[in-house]
């Protein structure tokens, strides 16, 4: 079908009553799921809980954040004319950049007219005699529907600072998930930053030019390998664009469908070759610097040649040889947490204006109205920055009261942990989808390729369910065992589960730790799941009432 909809097609947006389908968000998941619906002929209300488009990348706009997938890989696929069309200016893309993406897609495709803003989903209850979702938000929306699809993203629920004396604290406090829209001014003021993953390193450097001291205040070192960030070439980006759909059928079968898998072990070649083969990657940048060999995520002494050369390099461009023992983790193996892409990061510890303070060994006992208490002593803050990071993959989809048969909630169904088929689907909870959930690639992929894997797959199912004339769906418990032991075999393989990681759920006090995401690879999940379609979907269970 067309990309341009015809005037016939029914796309009512209803506030209220009855629509076939119920999305929530309308971020990179939502607006391509909310498309896909439209082609079905379905009616669909798309609740976003923020004021515009854009799910995490509205949300957060602090600066120096920046996507960590290359721009021109970190886009949708579905639309040729769009990939054409639309020109990325840098090889990291900058989130201003990534919003006004998104806008454009809201905007050509006319999607926003399906879409409530500023409303969040509060519960979502499976009405069993009627086959019907009863969904409800925080601005009295009632409304039922067919289909309750979650796109609400794996990084969208914040993890809020919960520190003792918060409430004391005389100077400005800010989240980097809730980031003025105005902007922050730092010159002049003593600033302290909470956390050093992604975000943070992201932040610090772009915080240290402006404050007139920096303390960072880190617990666990991250892993850092340059940006390289460079605006792009009109010649390569003519390149990609004439190869654009070659490009993406092979990042459909790789690991992370990102990079292409390498074939070379680290332990077989000599420590020469190595060394250079290190050295060449980190000078061409990004987080690939994870795919230099083969067996990095699953040898131990594969993904030690790794750190010991990440260690080497620390230590040459910190200057203070105590500030950059400090900056050099001993306690997972790279790529066990998500490896971080910054620029300058490292350098900026050698400012007079930045210190390093480490909660490890002096914790945080409390904020104070002047600033923070460490166990060693007091720092004098104007403002304090907590890059604190996510309740991950299942954070914003339990935010939400969802309720399937018997009135069970999905609270309650994964108090030990997520448990679904796929990532996709639950069992107990008919007709009910999420897109990218745990236990599917996600945040171990290039997430949009992933989302769009998972919303073709949910389309086709309800267009299958169409042609058959059934109207309720769902997943067999015993796939669902399946998967979950699966999911577990393949990330057990790997050492990925030896970190205390936001994988794990780790940073949640409480929450159970279960390693959530896939990393078999977007190219076998997604095989996975074309066997399961093609075998008219056997792990389900279907009938028309």
């Amino acid at each position: 079908m067309s990309e341009h909809f015809s005037s016939t097609l029914h796309t009512g947006s209803d506030h209220s009553g009855q629509v076939d389908a119920v999305v929530v968000g309308a971020g990179f998941a939502g607006l391509y799921m909310l498309y896909k619906l439209r082609l079905l002929g379905l009616r669909v209300q798309v609740f976003e809980a923020n004021a515009d488009v854009g799910g995490t990348w509205y949300a957060n706009r602090y600066p120096g954040l920046r996507c960590d997938a290359e721009s021109v890989e970190y886009s949708y696929s579905w639309s040729e004319d769009l990939q054409q069309d639309w020109c990325w200016s840098e090889r990291f893309a900058t989130q201003p950049e990534i919003l006004s993406y998104i806008r454009h897609v809201a905007e050509r495709f006319d999607l926003r007219r399906h879409i409530q803003f500023d409303t969040r989903v509060s519960s979502a209850v499976f009405d069993e005699a009627r086959g019907l979702w009863q969904v409800r938000t925080d601005q009295g929306n009632a409304i039922s529907a067919r289909y309750f699809i979650m796109a609400s993203g794996c990084l969208s629920s914040a993890r809020l600072p919960s520190f003792e004396g918060l409430e004391t604290f005389e100077g400005d406090c800010y989240h980097t998930v809730d980031w003025p829209k105005a902007g922050v001014d730092f010159r002049g003021k003593r600033v302290g930053i909470i956390g050093t993953g992604s975000t943070g390193v992201q932040l610090i450097p772009v915080a240290a030019q402006q404050a007139e001291h920096l303390y960072v205040f880190q617990r666990t070192p991250a892993y850092v390998v340059p940006a390289r960030n460079a605006p792009l070439e009109a010649d390569y980006v003519s390149r990609i664009k004439n190869d654009y759909v070659a490009i993406r059928a092979v990042a459909r079968q790789q690991g992370l469908g990102l990079y292409p898998r390498p074939t070379e072990s680290a332990v077989e070649v000599s420590p020469e070759t190595r060394e250079q083969t290190f050295e060449r990657q980190w000078s061409v940048g990004g987080p690939q610097f994870m795919f230099t060999y083969k067996d990095m995520l699953t040898n131990k002494e594969a993904n030690q040649y790794a750190v010991d050369f990440l260690h080497r390099k620390i230590r040459s461009i910190v200057t203070r040889p105590e500030v950059a023992d400090e900056l050099c983790s001993h306690d997972y193996p790279v790529g066990a947490k998500r490896i971080c892409v910054g620029t300058d990061y490292y350098e900026t510890y050698n400012r007079d204006n930045v210190s390093l303070v480490n909660v490890r060994k002096s914790p945080i006992e409390r904020i104070v109205p002047k600033g923070i208490r460490t166990r060693d002593g007091d720092y004098a803050l104007d403002a304090i920055v907590f890059a604190t990071g996510y309740d991950a993959m299942t954070g914003a989809l339990l935010d939400v009261d969802i309720r399937g048969l018997g009135g069970r909630r999905l609270a309650d169904k994964w108090a030990a942990g997520p448990q679904n088929y796929l990532g996709v689907s639950v069992s107990e909870f008919p007709n009910f989808f999420m897109i990218t959930g745990p236990g599917s690639p996600s945040v171990f992929s290039n997430v949009v390729l992933s989302i769009e894997q998972h919303v073709d797959w949910v389309s086709d199912c309800l267009q299958y369910m169409q042609e058959k004339g059934w109207s309720r769906v769902a997943v067999k418990e015993q796939a669902v065992l399946d998967w979950v032991e699966h999911v577990n075999q393949v990330a057990n393989s790997t050492l990925i589960p030896q970190a205390n990681s936001w994988y794990v759920g780790a940073n949640i006090p409480g929450k159970p730790r279960v390693f959530m995401p896939y990393v078999g690879g977007v190219g076998p999940f997604r095989k996975k799941c074309d066997a399961e379609a093609e075998s008219g979907y056997a792990s389900f269970e279907f009938s028309a009432v």
